[in-house]
């Protein structure tokens, strides 16, 4: 067995609740200067242009690249080697979120209450998902979720007759409807597969992923190429405003489900696709 202190888990989840809100991804970087080449809409140049100098700014000055400094989604697996000393590991995680956001001076969106509406004031507690795997390491991926993205989310139980075309053309209709309200150029993740709450789990998980990575299934990187193009198409562009630049990527994961179903999730990030992972 090996010990870790969650001490190490509460400051490495500070450092990347400040890091990802003020860095941009190289993943993102690289594909902003990619689709400027392409981008043959002289408003789609400049925003992206303007995009490109928002981040750099962000970075010099350690300033938000976005306002909206999100709510954190956390996917953490745990090796069952590992035993955890110091405290509770949840409870780790959310003074990470409490100190990151205050210590960063990036805002506090979290309400305690749905229907009643009082912020937290600290940014928790944050959205955890846990998974217990070999190995005596901790894994952590976080992700700041907008919620001008997040609201764009949709779910829909397609019939397994309507199979992979049915499932092309639900994302393309969400990210259609969706229009400029999640600040493009978006990234889209997408979750097939299990029951309805699997699905939209797989689907945050996807948008983890970075852009230059790819699925390990032929079929799924057919698709996840056939929906960038068909999204692209639509000429909702950066910011809205027209172009060939509404998605950076489409990222895709699957899951097995049952024979009577095809549940599908759409989940949208904005153009800063704000993730970090780290291993302790």
């Amino acid at each position: 067995m090996r010990a870790i202190n969650v001490s190490e888990i509460r400051e490495a989840v500070m450092k990347m609740c400040m890091d990802m809100n003020y860095y941009i991804g190289a993943d993102i970087q690289n594909a902003f200067e990619h689709n400027l080449e392409k981008e043959e809409s002289p408003i789609g140049k400049a925003i992206l242009l303007d995009l490109i100098e928002n981040a750099k700014i962000a970075g010099e000055k350690q300033v938000p690249i976005c306002q909206d400094t999100g709510m954190i989604v956390a996917f953490v697996e745990v090796g069952q080697e590992v035993m955890l000393t110091g405290g509770g590991i949840s409870d780790a995680i959310n003074e990470g979120i409490r100190k990151g956001y205050g210590e960063g001076y990036l805002r506090k969106s979290v309400v305690t209450d749905p229907l009643l509406r009082q912020n937290s004031k600290d940014n928790t507690p944050g959205v955890i998902y846990y998974d217990i795997v070999d190995g005596d390491q901790v894994k952590i991926k976080l992700a700041a979720k907008g919620f001008g993205s997040e609201n764009m989310s949709r779910s829909k139980m397609l019939k397994p007759s309507d199979g992979i075309d049915g499932v092309e053309a639900f994302v393309v209709e969400t990210v259609s409807l969706a229009g400029p309200n999640p600040c493009p150029p978006i990234v889209v993740g997408v979750g097939i597969g299990g029951t309805i709450d699997k699905a939209a789990q797989i689907a945050k998980k996807a948008l983890m992923r970075d852009l230059d990575s790819v699925s390990r299934y032929e079929h799924i990187r057919a698709l996840e190429e056939r929906l960038l193009e068909q999204i692209n198409a639509l000429g909702i562009g950066p910011q809205g405003l027209g172009g060939s630049t509404t998605a950076l990527g489409v990222n895709v994961e699957i899951y097995p489900t049952h024979i009577a179903g095809l549940p599908v999730v759409v989940n949208i990030n904005c153009h800063a696709s704000r993730h970090l992972e780290t291993v302790i």
